[in-house]
């Protein structure tokens, strides 16, 4: 198992982020708020879980070594794969979630893309005894509260991706009102999502 990787941030995409270690560049995928934490060139140590397939070998990684055991415990649950689990800690922290299945709050996992109202009852049913009880005092959907808002994160993960203050600047203008009809119907933008639309509109300008 690679319990963790550390060095320089060789590059960031909208996904995945490649860190060089030993001469080899690893690629890492990633949550949004993980990604804006990174910047080309600098060092960096994000604990990691390899999801080992048939066909494939894909590196997970993390914040911290919190993050990557909330990965490991959703997979447990019937339906979860390694895709939703990692949407699961793109809008929910681990403590967030843990606070959820505790107290049986149906709409923060229907909060997730990919998670119905069948599939949060299930999943609140499946993993009352495995994720434990909250370490803190988080509350559901924390990590939007307590990480950068969108727009900074998706600002820092454009100038992460090599482009001008001035561009990235322009690209998060132009998906606002696109996160803004989301957040008036009651929901989280996701970072992801505009990240591939500001890029969209960044290719049709060059």
């Amino acid at each position: 198992m690679i319990a963790f990787v550390s060095g320089p941030v060789a590059a960031v995409a909208p996904d995945t982020a490649v860190i060089e270690v030993g001469g080899v560049g690893m690629a890492v995928q990633c949550t949004p708020a993980t990604l804006a934490g990174l910047r080309v060139g600098q060092q960096a140590r994000l604990a990691t879980s390899l999801v080992v397939r048939e066909d494939s070998l894909t590196l997970y990684g993390f914040a911290d070594d919190d993050e990557r055991q909330a990965f490991e415990l959703l997979q447990t649950a019937s339906g979860v794969g390694p895709r939703l689990a990692q949407a699961m800690l793109a809008v929910h922290s681990p403590d967030a979630l843990r606070l959820a299945v505790s107290t049986g709050d149906e709409k923060a996992l229907t909060a997730v893309p990919g998670i119905g109202k069948k599939g949060a009852q299930r999943l609140l049913l499946e993993l009352k005894d495995r994720l434990g009880e909250p370490l803190g005092s988080a509350v559901p959907g924390a990590r939007s509260a307590a990480a950068p808002g969108w727009s900074d994160q998706l600002h820092t993960a454009l100038v992460g991706l090599g482009y001008a203050t001035r561009e990235a600047d322009e690209a998060v203008a132009a998906v606002t009102p696109r996160a803004e009809e989301t957040v008036a119907a009651g929901g989280t933008p996701q970072v992801a999502q505009l990240l591939r639309a500001a890029l969209q509109t960044l290719n049709r300008t060059r």
